[in-house]
């Protein structure tokens, strides 16, 4: 079968080859792949900044972001034929730590955890996988192909639950979030501020366009320049570009007993003059909390499920706009002034 493949570590190595088909040691659920979502972790796979093949093998399968049918499946599995699925990126470590033993191995303490796609796991940008009956989420059939949200819908998922965990430290109830940056973590982040009726602005770089337009849609607020003057005092900031003067503006954004959250990955050779002193004494004076959120668990999949159904499907629909073919892989990387979420389909 086909299949994206790439050699870790290899820029240029990327190509679209033969795969056997998947062997019951992968799971006892067999998919069929619908589609794969492209993101930034994609790109530095492909460019050979990052990833790891599974042990004794030279290429790595690519692709995390899925949604798939169920092929075949064993009764006590939780799904059926014809479902439609969503494969859970990362897995326990072999250990296992405490974190990972109590099913969070999103917070994985050894760094022995694998992650489909990206760390010693083939991923799903081929055309049929096998997952274990607790490594997939069943989708509702309303989700549809929009389903391909479904994984970076869970890192904000993961980013709010942990943020209102944190706020919940005092009297917290917060009437304003502030979500940085109108890429799919942002526009889905908001999304979901909304559905937790807070008053929702959304600030990017963009003036015009596709991206103000979805958050206008949302009943959002949609901001340019800088996050510290879009609204100043917010009580919730969600920062998901990695940009270091964006994440810095994210925190002074950030009111009295506000919670910040970093989602955005900041490039390690990036570095700007901060004015320590002064952040800090905001910090401490404001009792303001700043943290970081990656990756995400069954619990994060199975609330973002919920989410998207409850949704609004013509909005999920703006936010995929393009789907390649596998062959193609290579235009899914090429981004569009308006381009949100770019798919690679591998099955109708």
């Amino acid at each position: 079968m086909r299949a994206l493949t790439v050699i870790p570590k290899t820029a240029q190595s990327a190509a679209v080859t033969e795969v056997p088909e998947p062997g019951e040691d992968e799971g006892d659920v067999l998919v069929e792949t619908i589609a794969v979502g492209v993101c930034g972790t994609d790109a530095e796979i492909l460019a050979g900044d990052y990833g790891w093949s599974p042990p004794g093998r030279e290429r790595l399968v690519l692709g995390h972001e899925s949604l798939g049918r169920v092929l075949e499946a064993p009764r006590s599995s939780g799904v059926s034929k014809g479902d439609l699925v969503v494969a859970i990126v990362r897995r326990p470590d072999p250990v296992p730590c405490y974190a990972c033993a109590k099913g969070q191995w999103d917070d994985c303490r050894n760094g022995r955890y694998t992650e489909h796609g990206i760390k010693e796991l083939d991923g799903f940008m081929r055309e049929r996988y096998r997952a274990p009956a607790d490594g997939i989420v069943r989708l509702d059939p309303s989700v549809g192909n929009r389903g391909v949200l479904l994984e970076p819908t869970t890192i904000v998922t993961k980013a709010w639950e942990h943020t209102m965990a944190i706020g919940k430290r005092a009297a917290f109830e917060p009437k304003t979030a502030l979500i940085v940056g109108a890429g799919p973590i942002g526009l889905l982040a908001a999304l979901l501020g909304v559905q937790r009726g807070l008053e929702v602005h959304v600030v990017d770089q963009v003036e015009a366009g596709h991206k103000p337009d979805l958050v206008r849609r949302l009943g959002a607020t949609y901001h340019t320049g800088p996050a510290a003057s879009a609204l100043p005092g917010a009580d919730i900031v969600i920062e998901c570009t990695g940009v270091p003067a964006v994440v810095l503006s994210a925190i002074e954004a950030a009111g009295i007993g506000g919670v910040v959250c970093l989602t955005g990955i900041s490039p390690s050779a990036g570095e700007i003059s901060v004015p320590l002193g002064a952040l800090a004494r905001q910090m401490v004076l404001g009792n303001i909390a700043v943290f970081g959120s990656v990756n995400a668990n069954r619990t994060h999949y199975e609330a973002a499920a919920k989410a998207l159904a409850a949704a609004d499907p013509a909005w999920l629909d703006g936010l995929i706009t393009r789907k390649v073919p596998l062959e193609r892989f290579a235009d899914a990387l090429v981004r569009g002034p308006d381009d949100v979420k770019v798919v690679i389909g591998l099955s109708d």
